[in-house]
């Protein structure tokens, strides 16, 4: 008996470590569909470059990235999948478009983790982990409580945005006063900003009050005159607060027609949704302050600086995500013992990226964000 125990240990202690090196070897198979060629190869190439450092820096041998062309089709891009599913490939991070991942659905072995921050009717599959609307409306909230803004007016434009925002606005249960759907076309966005904002009634009643101190035996008239001679309109606004749906000159188009109608940002709190930074809002001071949510600035300042200095280039705003996409999955796997399957994006996770907070939970992603101000030249953290 006492031989017989001694062989199964022998043969444990032989194993074992064939057992420990066949796991520690075994390679971590990370797909990565991009347009690498084409009107967006310069996006893709950033966000290749992006999940390179992003692999140096973790520094496990195990990673291996399978980076594939999309061309930016969607044919192509279930083209490459195809062939990234046949060499055992279970996680995909892409695509950059949200109009490429219709025909993921086929491929249900495999998980997409998508650059694109669209969520609304995405296949099972296809998982959005750019910040999406419903992160940012989440971080508006907070903002709004911790201002006791209680009548906020949520601006929407009329495009292909539309239903991806009320989707967000739905799911947020964000209180607001109204929805107010506008069209971008500035020949027409002026006169709907008018109707909102009661605007010709104002001007009118301005017009009607100077008129009547005119007729009037007042003690004083002509001073009180001569102010509101000084103003534009004349009367009270029935919301503190509008949160703009758009971006670069389509916000400002919103934002100035609202100047236009005498509601200023001193009058009222202007809020637009994520910005990324845009320089261009620094300049508009007539607009200001703006307020809107966003990723870690500090972090992303500190990586467009180690970018440059590896690449000697800009990254692209994505190829952000796609840094700390690289980590996320490492993360997730750990947790799950190296083993991929559905589990992983299920279960409910945070993890700590550049970017921000990630939430996981029912193969769903959403940021906690920090929120931001643009004011004065620069942008500010509010928190």
């Amino acid at each position: 008996m006492k031989s017989i125990f001694k062989f199964l240990c022998f043969i444990l202690i032989i194993l074992y470590p064939l057992n420990g090196s066949a796991f520690s070897e075994e390679k971590i198979k990370i797909g990565l569909i991009v347009p690498l060629s084409g009107e967006y190869s310069s996006i893709g190439q950033s966000i290749v470059n992006s999940v390179r450092l992003a692999v140096n820096k973790i520094e496990d041998s195990k990673i291996e990235i399978y980076p594939r062309d999309t061309k930016a089709d969607s044919k192509v891009t279930l083209k490459v999948s195809e062939e990234l599913s046949e060499k055992g490939i279970k996680i995909i991070i892409g695509p950059l478009f949200n109009n490429n991942i219709n025909q993921l659905k086929k491929l249900s072995d495999i998980t997409f983790i998508s650059l694109t921050n669209k969520i609304y009717q995405n296949p099972k599959n296809v998982i959005s982990a750019g910040v999406n609307a419903i992160s940012q409306i989440n971080t508006i909230k907070k903002f709004k409580k911790k201002n006791n803004l209680e009548r906020s007016i949520f601006l929407i434009p009329n495009n292909n945005d539309k239903n991806e925002i009320k989707y967000a606005i739905n799911k947020t249960k964000i209180i607001v006063k109204d929805i107010f759907e506008y069209n971008s076309d500035p020949t027409i966005l002026t006169s709907q900003i008018e109707v909102l904002t009661r605007y010709k009634q104002r001007k009118q009643n301005l017009l009607d009050e100077i008129k009547r101190l005119e007729d009037s035996n007042e003690i004083g008239k002509e001073k009180k005159i001569e102010r509101l001679k000084k103003k534009d309109t004349l009367g009270g606004i029935n919301f503190d607060s509008v949160i703009i749906g758009d971006f670069e000159e389509s916000l400002k188009s919103v934002a100035t027609s609202l100047l236009y109608t005498d509601i200023s940002s001193k009058r009222i709190t202007y809020i637009a949704l994520n910005q990324w930074f845009d320089e261009s809002l620094l300049k508009e001071e007539n607009l200001q302050p703006i307020y809107f949510p966003s990723i870690n600035k500090s972090n992303y300042d500190n990586f467009i600086q180690n970018y440059y200095s590896k690449y000697n280039s800009y990254p692209n705003q994505i190829s952000f995500l796609s840094y700390d996409l690289v980590g996320l999955i490492y993360y997730l796997l750990y947790k799950n013992n190296f083993i991929i399957d559905e589990k992983i994006f299920f279960k409910k996770n945070k993890f700590k990226g550049k970017i921000g907070i990630f939430e996981i939970n029912q193969n769903k992603i959403t940021h906690q964000l920090n929120f931001y101000s643009a004011e004065n030249g620069k942008f500010r953290k509010i928190f």
